[in-house]
Protein backbone atom coordinates (compact mmCIF):
# COMPACT_ATOMS: atom_id res chain seq x y z
CA UNK A 1 0.00 0.00 0.00
CA UNK A 2 1.17 3.32 -0.45
CA UNK A 3 2.28 5.90 1.50
CA UNK A 4 -0.73 8.74 2.52
CA UNK A 5 2.03 11.16 1.72
CA UNK A 6 2.50 9.22 -1.80
CA UNK A 7 -0.78 8.15 -2.59
CA UNK A 8 -1.89 11.35 -4.64
CA UNK A 9 1.24 12.53 -7.34
CA UNK A 10 2.97 15.47 -6.59
CA UNK A 11 2.17 18.48 -8.98
CA UNK A 12 4.88 18.98 -11.46
CA UNK A 13 6.39 23.24 -11.47
CA UNK A 14 5.07 24.36 -15.13
CA UNK A 15 8.26 24.83 -16.71
CA UNK A 16 6.65 26.09 -20.02
CA UNK A 17 4.98 28.80 -18.39
CA UNK A 18 5.04 31.97 -20.18
CA UNK A 19 3.95 34.51 -17.62
CA UNK A 20 3.77 35.30 -14.01
CA UNK A 21 2.78 32.36 -11.70
CA UNK A 22 -0.88 32.47 -9.61
CA UNK A 23 -1.15 32.05 -5.92
CA UNK A 24 -3.08 28.96 -6.83
CA UNK A 25 0.13 27.80 -8.98
CA UNK A 26 2.47 28.66 -5.92
CA UNK A 27 0.36 26.89 -3.00
CA UNK A 28 0.22 23.99 -5.13
CA UNK A 29 4.00 23.48 -5.65
CA UNK A 30 3.56 24.30 -9.09
CA UNK A 31 6.64 26.83 -8.99
CA UNK A 32 10.56 27.15 -8.58
CA UNK A 33 12.22 29.69 -6.77
CA UNK A 34 11.89 32.54 -6.08
CA UNK A 35 8.61 32.88 -6.62
CA UNK A 36 7.70 29.03 -4.78
CA UNK A 37 5.89 28.29 -1.42
CA UNK A 38 9.25 28.45 0.94
CA UNK A 39 9.80 31.81 -0.57
CA UNK A 40 6.40 32.79 0.09
CA UNK A 41 5.71 31.71 3.42
CA UNK A 42 9.24 33.60 4.35
CA UNK A 43 7.72 36.61 2.26
CA UNK A 44 4.71 36.38 4.71
CA UNK A 45 6.39 35.65 7.76
CA UNK A 46 9.43 38.69 6.99
CA UNK A 47 7.16 40.86 5.03
CA UNK A 48 3.76 40.66 5.77
CA UNK A 49 3.73 39.26 9.30
CA UNK A 50 1.01 37.77 8.66
CA UNK A 51 1.88 34.14 8.08
CA UNK A 52 -0.90 32.90 10.41
CA UNK A 53 -2.92 32.93 7.36
CA UNK A 54 -1.11 31.14 5.05
CA UNK A 55 -0.50 27.91 7.84
CA UNK A 56 -4.30 28.08 8.42
CA UNK A 57 -4.65 27.79 4.39
CA UNK A 58 -2.43 25.01 4.24
CA UNK A 59 -3.38 23.17 7.24
CA UNK A 60 -7.21 23.36 5.60
CA UNK A 61 -5.83 22.08 2.55
CA UNK A 62 -3.97 19.34 4.32
CA UNK A 63 -6.85 18.17 6.20
CA UNK A 64 -8.75 17.81 2.94
CA UNK A 65 -5.67 15.30 1.84
CA UNK A 66 -6.15 13.43 5.31
CA UNK A 67 -10.16 13.13 4.25
CA UNK A 68 -9.05 12.05 0.80
CA UNK A 69 -6.60 9.68 1.84
CA UNK A 70 -9.11 8.07 4.80
CA UNK A 71 -12.07 7.89 2.17
CA UNK A 72 -9.74 6.37 -0.69
CA UNK A 73 -8.69 3.80 1.93
CA UNK A 74 -12.48 3.00 2.66
CA UNK A 75 -13.05 2.53 -1.05
CA UNK A 76 -10.67 0.64 -1.77
CA UNK A 77 -11.70 -2.03 0.94
CA UNK A 78 -15.26 -1.66 -0.21
CA UNK A 79 -14.05 -2.70 -3.99
CA UNK A 80 -12.25 -5.77 -2.88
CA UNK A 81 -14.05 -7.23 -0.34
CA UNK A 82 -17.55 -7.18 1.54
CA UNK A 83 -17.56 -4.22 3.73
CA UNK A 84 -19.13 -5.50 7.36
CA UNK A 85 -21.98 -3.94 8.31
CA UNK A 86 -21.07 -1.72 11.25
CA UNK A 87 -18.39 0.12 9.46
CA UNK A 88 -20.40 1.17 6.24
CA UNK A 89 -24.02 1.14 5.19
CA UNK A 90 -25.42 0.41 1.75
CA UNK A 91 -25.87 3.99 1.17
CA UNK A 92 -22.51 4.95 2.27
CA UNK A 93 -20.82 1.99 0.62
CA UNK A 94 -23.26 3.40 -2.61
CA UNK A 95 -21.71 7.02 -2.12
CA UNK A 96 -18.25 5.13 -2.04
CA UNK A 97 -18.21 3.40 -5.24
CA UNK A 98 -19.31 6.26 -7.03
CA UNK A 99 -16.99 8.99 -5.54
CA UNK A 100 -14.16 8.12 -7.78
CA UNK A 101 -10.53 7.40 -7.16
CA UNK A 102 -10.11 11.47 -6.01
CA UNK A 103 -6.47 11.56 -7.48
CA UNK A 104 -6.86 15.20 -8.10
CA UNK A 105 -3.64 16.41 -6.39
CA UNK A 106 -3.79 19.59 -4.43
CA UNK A 107 -6.80 21.39 -2.29
CA UNK A 108 -7.39 24.25 -3.88
CA UNK A 109 -10.37 26.89 -3.39
CA UNK A 110 -13.15 26.48 -4.77
CA UNK A 111 -13.37 28.78 -7.59
CA UNK A 112 -10.46 26.89 -9.14
CA UNK A 113 -12.06 23.37 -8.86
CA UNK A 114 -13.68 21.81 -11.78
CA UNK A 115 -17.04 20.18 -11.90
CA UNK A 116 -15.70 16.59 -11.25
CA UNK A 117 -13.41 18.01 -8.49
CA UNK A 118 -16.43 19.67 -6.80
CA UNK A 119 -18.75 16.75 -6.90
CA UNK A 120 -16.82 14.15 -5.43
CA UNK A 121 -15.14 16.70 -2.43
CA UNK A 122 -19.06 17.10 -1.70
CA UNK A 123 -19.86 13.35 -2.24
CA UNK A 124 -16.64 12.83 0.47
CA UNK A 125 -17.79 15.56 2.40
CA UNK A 126 -21.34 13.70 2.45
CA UNK A 127 -19.91 10.23 3.16
CA UNK A 128 -17.90 12.15 6.16
CA UNK A 129 -21.22 13.28 7.92
CA UNK A 130 -22.65 10.02 7.77
CA UNK A 131 -19.71 8.18 8.96
CA UNK A 132 -19.30 10.52 11.70
CA UNK A 133 -22.76 9.61 13.06
CA UNK A 134 -21.92 6.00 12.68
CA UNK A 135 -18.94 6.53 14.51
CA UNK A 136 -21.00 8.83 17.11
CA UNK A 137 -23.10 5.80 18.04
CA UNK A 138 -19.89 3.73 19.03
CA UNK A 139 -19.42 4.91 23.28
CA UNK A 140 -15.63 5.24 22.72
CA UNK A 141 -15.67 7.26 19.64
CA UNK A 142 -18.23 9.51 21.34
CA UNK A 143 -16.16 9.70 24.48
CA UNK A 144 -12.66 10.53 22.20
CA UNK A 145 -15.09 13.36 20.76
CA UNK A 146 -15.66 15.36 23.54
CA UNK A 147 -12.17 15.90 24.51
CA UNK A 148 -10.55 18.85 23.55
CA UNK A 149 -6.68 18.28 21.77
CA UNK A 150 -3.78 18.55 24.03
CA UNK A 151 -1.37 21.68 22.92
CA UNK A 152 0.90 19.50 21.39
CA UNK A 153 -1.21 17.48 19.23
CA UNK A 154 0.21 16.34 15.75
CA UNK A 155 -0.45 18.56 13.09
CA UNK A 156 -2.19 17.68 10.32
CA UNK A 157 1.02 17.76 8.16
CA UNK A 158 2.55 15.30 10.89
CA UNK A 159 -0.81 12.89 10.88
CA UNK A 160 0.16 11.48 7.61
CA UNK A 161 3.36 10.41 8.96
CA UNK A 162 2.91 10.15 12.69
CA UNK A 163 -0.72 8.48 13.04
CA UNK A 164 -2.06 6.43 16.23
CA UNK A 165 -3.66 4.27 13.29
CA UNK A 166 -1.88 1.30 11.96
CA UNK A 167 1.03 2.28 9.14
CA UNK A 168 0.25 3.97 6.17
CA UNK A 169 -3.53 4.29 7.36
CA UNK A 170 -5.41 6.80 8.82
CA UNK A 171 -7.95 6.49 11.59
CA UNK A 172 -11.40 8.76 11.80
CA UNK A 173 -10.36 9.85 14.66
CA UNK A 174 -7.44 11.49 13.33
CA UNK A 175 -9.60 13.73 10.54
CA UNK A 176 -11.51 14.78 14.21
CA UNK A 177 -8.37 15.52 15.64
CA UNK A 178 -7.53 17.66 12.67
CA UNK A 179 -10.49 19.11 12.25
CA UNK A 180 -10.53 20.76 16.06
CA UNK A 181 -7.11 21.63 15.58
CA UNK A 182 -7.57 24.02 13.07
CA UNK A 183 -10.54 25.17 15.20
CA UNK A 184 -8.62 25.82 18.84
CA UNK A 185 -5.76 27.05 16.73
CA UNK A 186 -6.69 29.82 14.46
CA UNK A 187 -10.22 30.14 15.00
CA UNK A 188 -11.70 30.48 18.39
CA UNK A 189 -11.00 33.90 19.75
CA UNK A 190 -7.81 34.03 22.03
CA UNK A 191 -6.54 31.23 19.95
CA UNK A 192 -2.71 30.98 20.21
CA UNK A 193 -2.48 32.01 16.14
CA UNK A 194 -6.02 33.66 15.94
CA UNK A 195 -6.96 34.84 12.32
CA UNK A 196 -8.85 37.37 11.81
CA UNK A 197 -12.19 36.47 9.96
CA UNK A 198 -15.62 37.87 9.54
CA UNK A 199 -17.59 36.92 12.49
CA UNK A 200 -20.54 34.80 10.76
CA UNK A 201 -17.61 32.54 9.11
CA UNK A 202 -15.57 31.75 12.88
CA UNK A 203 -19.29 31.32 13.99
CA UNK A 204 -20.33 28.78 12.04
CA UNK A 205 -17.51 27.27 11.73
CA UNK A 206 -17.19 26.55 15.37
CA UNK A 207 -20.79 25.76 15.43
CA UNK A 208 -20.44 23.13 13.18
CA UNK A 209 -17.27 21.50 14.70
CA UNK A 210 -18.57 21.86 18.40
CA UNK A 211 -21.78 21.60 18.32
CA UNK A 212 -22.81 19.52 15.00
CA UNK A 213 -19.43 17.41 15.62
CA UNK A 214 -18.46 18.29 12.22
CA UNK A 215 -14.88 17.39 10.73
CA UNK A 216 -15.54 16.78 7.02
CA UNK A 217 -13.64 19.62 4.41
CA UNK A 218 -16.48 21.46 3.90
CA UNK A 219 -16.94 23.15 7.24
CA UNK A 220 -14.16 25.30 6.50
CA UNK A 221 -14.65 25.66 2.45
CA UNK A 222 -15.84 29.59 3.00
CA UNK A 223 -13.00 30.38 5.50
CA UNK A 224 -10.31 29.04 3.71
CA UNK A 225 -12.00 30.61 0.14
CA UNK A 226 -11.83 34.07 2.80
CA UNK A 227 -8.19 33.48 3.42
CA UNK A 228 -6.92 32.81 -0.06
CA UNK A 229 -8.58 35.81 -1.38
CA UNK A 230 -7.12 37.82 1.33
CA UNK A 231 -3.60 36.75 0.32
CA UNK A 232 -4.42 37.18 -3.52
CA UNK A 233 -5.43 40.68 -2.86
CA UNK A 234 -3.67 41.85 -0.08
CA UNK A 235 -0.50 39.92 0.09
CA UNK A 236 0.50 38.04 -3.48
CA UNK A 237 1.00 41.31 -5.81
CA UNK A 238 3.68 42.84 -2.91
CA UNK A 239 5.61 39.17 -3.01
CA UNK A 240 6.17 38.81 -7.13
CA UNK A 241 6.91 42.82 -7.21
CA UNK A 242 9.59 41.61 -4.58
CA UNK A 243 10.69 38.53 -6.25
CA UNK A 244 9.30 38.62 -9.65
CA UNK A 245 10.99 42.32 -10.60
CA UNK A 246 13.40 42.09 -7.60
CA UNK A 247 16.04 40.26 -6.05
CA UNK A 248 16.81 42.26 -3.13
CA UNK A 249 14.72 42.31 0.50
CA UNK A 250 14.07 45.43 2.43
CA UNK A 251 16.62 45.34 5.10
CA UNK A 252 19.61 44.92 3.11
CA UNK A 253 17.55 47.49 0.29
CA UNK A 254 18.04 50.16 3.16
CA UNK A 255 21.54 49.56 3.76
CA UNK A 256 22.13 49.88 0.26
CA UNK A 257 20.47 53.52 -0.15
CA UNK A 258 22.84 54.19 3.11
CA UNK A 259 25.77 53.12 1.19
CA UNK A 260 24.73 55.00 -1.91
CA UNK A 261 24.13 58.58 0.00
CA UNK A 262 26.68 57.79 2.17
CA UNK A 263 28.91 57.35 -1.04
CA UNK A 264 27.15 60.06 -3.46
CA UNK A 265 28.05 62.27 -0.09
CA UNK A 266 31.41 61.23 -0.21
CA UNK A 267 31.56 61.99 -3.99
CA UNK A 268 30.68 64.95 -4.56
CA UNK A 269 32.29 66.40 -1.33
CA UNK A 270 35.67 65.19 -2.71
CA UNK A 271 34.86 66.18 -6.24
CA UNK A 272 34.44 70.31 -4.51
CA UNK A 273 37.69 69.89 -2.38
CA UNK A 274 39.32 68.73 -6.28
CA UNK A 275 38.03 71.44 -7.90
CA UNK A 276 38.75 74.18 -5.84
CA UNK A 277 41.99 72.87 -5.22
CA UNK A 278 42.86 72.83 -8.95
CA UNK A 279 44.00 69.80 -9.21
CA UNK A 280 44.47 67.75 -12.41
CA UNK A 281 41.94 65.52 -14.21
CA UNK A 282 44.10 62.27 -13.58
CA UNK A 283 43.90 63.09 -10.17
CA UNK A 284 39.89 63.68 -10.31
CA UNK A 285 39.27 59.80 -12.20
CA UNK A 286 39.52 58.87 -8.21
CA UNK A 287 35.79 60.57 -8.12
CA UNK A 288 34.64 57.43 -10.22
CA UNK A 289 34.95 55.27 -7.33
CA UNK A 290 32.76 57.06 -4.87
CA UNK A 291 30.19 58.07 -7.80
CA UNK A 292 30.20 54.36 -9.10
CA UNK A 293 29.05 52.93 -5.50
CA UNK A 294 26.26 55.53 -4.98
CA UNK A 295 24.50 55.15 -8.21
CA UNK A 296 24.93 51.50 -8.38
CA UNK A 297 23.48 51.40 -4.74
CA UNK A 298 20.72 53.91 -5.02
CA UNK A 299 19.90 52.22 -8.54
CA UNK A 300 19.25 48.92 -6.26
CA UNK A 301 17.69 50.55 -3.97
CA UNK A 302 15.33 52.09 -6.25
CA UNK A 303 14.58 49.23 -8.16
CA UNK A 304 15.13 46.48 -5.86
CA UNK A 305 17.23 44.82 -7.98
CA UNK A 306 21.39 43.97 -7.96
CA UNK A 307 22.10 43.63 -11.49
CA UNK A 308 25.13 41.87 -11.35
CA UNK A 309 23.41 39.39 -8.96
CA UNK A 310 20.61 38.87 -11.63
CA UNK A 311 22.49 38.37 -14.61
CA UNK A 312 24.28 35.18 -12.10
CA UNK A 313 21.10 34.09 -12.04
CA UNK A 314 20.18 34.58 -8.02
CA UNK A 315 17.59 36.17 -5.48
CA UNK A 316 18.21 37.21 -2.04
CA UNK A 317 15.66 35.61 0.37
CA UNK A 318 16.45 35.85 3.89
CA UNK A 319 19.25 39.19 4.85
CA UNK A 320 23.15 37.60 2.78
CA UNK A 321 21.66 34.23 1.92
CA UNK A 322 20.74 33.99 -1.74
CA UNK A 323 19.02 31.48 -3.65
CA UNK A 324 18.96 30.23 -7.83
CA UNK A 325 16.62 31.20 -9.58
CA UNK A 326 14.98 28.36 -11.30
CA UNK A 327 11.49 29.60 -12.33
CA UNK A 328 12.20 30.27 -16.32
CA UNK A 329 10.16 32.90 -17.32
CA UNK A 330 11.46 35.01 -13.55
CA UNK A 331 15.06 34.16 -14.86
CA UNK A 332 14.06 36.06 -18.39
CA UNK A 333 12.76 38.78 -16.74
CA UNK A 334 14.98 39.63 -14.08
CA UNK A 335 17.84 39.61 -16.72
CA UNK A 336 15.88 41.99 -18.76
CA UNK A 337 15.62 44.17 -15.99
CA UNK A 338 19.00 44.03 -14.83
CA UNK A 339 20.31 45.00 -18.46
CA UNK A 340 17.85 47.96 -17.98
CA UNK A 341 19.18 49.22 -14.62
CA UNK A 342 22.40 48.44 -15.23
CA UNK A 343 22.44 50.88 -18.31
CA UNK A 344 20.81 54.04 -16.29
CA UNK A 345 23.57 52.78 -13.77
CA UNK A 346 25.96 53.48 -16.10
CA UNK A 347 24.77 56.48 -17.56
CA UNK A 348 24.31 58.37 -14.77
CA UNK A 349 27.62 57.36 -13.73
CA UNK A 350 29.21 58.85 -16.68
CA UNK A 351 27.33 61.70 -16.88
CA UNK A 352 28.41 62.68 -13.30
CA UNK A 353 31.90 61.88 -13.33
CA UNK A 354 32.20 64.08 -16.21
CA UNK A 355 30.73 67.12 -15.33
CA UNK A 356 33.46 66.83 -12.24
CA UNK A 357 36.52 65.46 -13.79
CA UNK A 358 36.09 67.63 -17.47
CA UNK A 359 34.98 70.65 -15.24
CA UNK A 360 38.13 73.53 -15.29
CA UNK A 361 39.61 74.09 -11.81
CA UNK A 362 40.21 76.91 -10.10
CA UNK A 363 42.24 77.13 -6.47
CA UNK A 364 39.90 79.54 -4.13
Amino acid sequence: MDHPGAATPSPQPDLMRNRLPTLFEVLSRRTLPPVDLFSFYIYMRDQQRSVDYLDFWLDVAQHMSLCRHYVRELRRSVLVSTPEPERSSQRSSGILESMGDLTHPVAGPSMYATEKERDQDAQMSAFLREDRDHHHDSPISSNTRQERPSPNVSTPREFLTDSNSPPHMVARQDIRASAEKILYTFLLPGAEREITLPGSITQDVTTSIEEFGRDDPEVFDVAKDYVFQAMERDAFPGFLRMKALGNLIPLTMILRLILGLLSMFGGFWAAFVLIFLDKDRLTRLWLILPFTIGVYCLASYQYSLDPFLAMLGYSEYTPFNFSRVREPYVRQLLARRAVMVLAITVFVDAAICVLFIMVPGKRL
